[in-house]
């Protein structure tokens, strides 16, 4: 780890930070004043949060802004393990930073933090945050690994992604899809039961999307219409 990696953990530290603050900060806001805010826009609070970072660091550090993701790029050999400690230690202290910032902000108010919780049996919840991380990882290794995709368009593909599986498994999990997102708020509120459904979930789910794509990913040769090196 050298001092060129560091504009890369500031990068991780902002973009977790505001994805954080916005997304957190939108669910605190219609618990407190729940007439403001539409509750179908805390999905899109989370997607656009990302969305609007991807574009501003992807091309410093790969815009990860989540643990599970980093360690799902390791896990299929596209990130170095010997920057994975310095990409954690910078997407949990932007959580923690805007933990901190949310709680002066909404300090006398009755809040959760934006925690995720489910009231759903715990495998089933379990289940849910791995299909929904599976979902999102897919996506993030197709734009980012594969020079075919869109690449210019993952901004808009992965913050699509996030806000759709956040409205639908939301009223289920919380959607979490990220240990960050989910460790720090329950921290702050001290609840822990079931915190390793938000841990286990993403961490399984984003590392099996992206052993997916990078199983059926296939060089393709535009020349002669064939597939080629595909297993």
């Amino acid at each position: 780890m050298t001092k060129t990696h560091y504009p890369q953990f500031i990068s991780e530290l902002i973009g977790t930070f505001f994805m954080v603050f916005f997304g957190c900060g939108s669910i605190m806001m219609f618990q407190v004043q729940p007439e403001i805010i539409d509750p179908l826009g805390i999905p899109f609070a989370f997607g656009a949060a990302v969305m609007m970072m991807i574009y501003t660091f992807g091309h410093i550090s790969g815009a990860h802004f989540n643990p599970a993701v980093t360690l799902a790029f390791w896990v299929i050999k596209k990130f170095p393990a010997k920057k994975i400690l310095g990409y954690f230690s910078a997407q949990f202290s932007g959580a923690a930073l805007a933990m901190l910032a949310l709680n002066y902000i909404w300090q006398y108010t009755d809040n959760d933090f934006g925690m995720t919780k489910t009231l759903l049996e715990p495998e089933v919840a379990l289940l849910v945050e791995v299909i929904i991380s599976f979902c999102l990882m897919l996506v993030i290794a197709a734009v980012a690994t594969d020079s075919r995709a869109e690449g210019q368009m993952a901004g808009l593909a992965i913050g699509t992604t996030i806000a759709l599986c956040a409205l639908i498994a939301g009223p289920l999990t919380g959607a979490s899809m990220n240990p960050a997102r989910s460790i720090l708020p329950a921290i702050a509120e001290g609840d822990f039961h079931q915190l390793w459904i938000y841990i286990i979930g993403p961490f399984v789910g984003c590392s099996l999307g992206a052993l997916t794509y990078n199983f059926v990913r296939c060089d393709f040769d535009s020349e002669n219409d064939s597939d080629v090196g595909c297993c």
